[in-house]
């Protein structure tokens, strides 16, 4: 089924999810990349990995994104798994809420889905079933398969995920710690019940957040206020509850990514923008306060097409 030697590439985009109150139903993809090629061999598994996090992978059947293509070869009804050459270069840090392990699900399933014949390729949705799957939710995976802001919802028939097109002055600036969060540690954090009043105060600013985005990024302030899950989050990031609490205070859209600890601010604008680079410089002198943290601040844009197939499957030859 598979030819020995076919190969394909892809640049496969981070995301943040929540983005401020959207909890788990709002996603964003972010101009900051993982580059993957895979190529088929007559059998067993090659590694060949760079950049972030690439020294703590595991260079086997139990990485990332071979388990990505394993799920959705099975969707599609193919058992085998073929030889595989996998070659990566990470750019997005793990463990800091940028969807690096949602980057690596989406970059195998789609990697998986290249290889296949036409008449076993996966649809759209069925794509986005199986890496949703695997991450057990979908506002990261979503973004990283179509670009824009992502609203995803689960309905009888699964996942469901519509992309929408963002304001062309909506600039993200993030400012990356050097410490991680374990998502799983985010989310125990949370409590089983929300008063009434705060999940009022959260439907109507994602209601908002979604007219700030796409049509109005002067509304962004008020559109990101969140009381689901930043403030139960904090204590897992003292550094980052400090920085978001600072920016806001001078008018920022500044807000936790996704689980954390990465601080985002969504930007009106690139005069906006430089404000909250300078902000952030000055918010953090030295780092912190118990113990220095360093922080990395890099300005992206909001990635509009998603993962890209840089090449069609082909055959290298030997």
């Amino acid at each position: 089924m598979f030819e020995i030697g076919q190969r394909v590439a892809l640049s496969v985009p981070a995301s943040t999810g929540n983005v401020g109150p959207g909890y788990d139903s709002l996603g964003l993809a972010l101009g900051h990349y993982d580059d993957l090629a895979v190529t088929v061999l007559e059998d067993g598994l090659e590694f060949e990995l760079h950049g972030e996090g690439s020294e703590a992978v595991p260079r086997d059947a139990d990485h990332l994104v071979v388990r990505a293509m394993r799920a959705a070869f099975r969707a599609a009804g193919v058992e085998e798994l073929p030889g595989l050459r996998l070659e990566a270069t990470n750019r997005i840090p793990h463990g800091r809420g940028m969807g690096s392990s949602a980057t690596a699900v989406v970059g195998g399933v789609l990697a998986a889905n290249a290889l296949l014949p036409a008449d076993r390729a996966l649809d759209d949705a069925r794509l986005l079933q199986v890496a949703a799957a695997m991450e057990g939710h979908p506002d990261n995976v979503a973004p990283s398969l179509y670009g824009g802001l992502v609203i995803s919802w689960a309905d009888a028939a699964g996942w469901r995920s519509v992309p929408v097109a963002v304001h062309e002055d909506v600039v993200p600036v993030v400012a990356i710690p050097d410490f991680e969060v374990p998502t799983r540690l985010a989310r125990s954090l949370l409590p089983a019940q929300v008063p009434h009043h705060d999940a009022a105060v959260n439907a109507g600013r994602t209601a908002l957040l979604v007219e700030a985005m796409t049509r109005r990024p002067d509304l962004l302030l008020p559109a990101t206020e969140d009381r689901l899950h930043q403030p139960y989050r904090a204590a897992a990031m003292p550094p980052s509850a400090r920085l978001m609490r600072g920016l806001r205070e001078r008018g920022l859209a500044a807000m936790i990514s996704g689980a954390g600890p990465t601080v985002l601010v969504l930007a009106a604008g690139p005069a906006q923008a430089r404000e909250a680079e300078r902000a952030v410089a000055e918010l953090v002198p030295g780092g912190g306060h118990d113990h220095p943290v360093a922080w990395r601040v890099l300005r992206l844009r909001v990635d509009g097409r998603g993962a890209k197939l840089e090449k069609h499957p082909q055959k290298i030859q030997g």
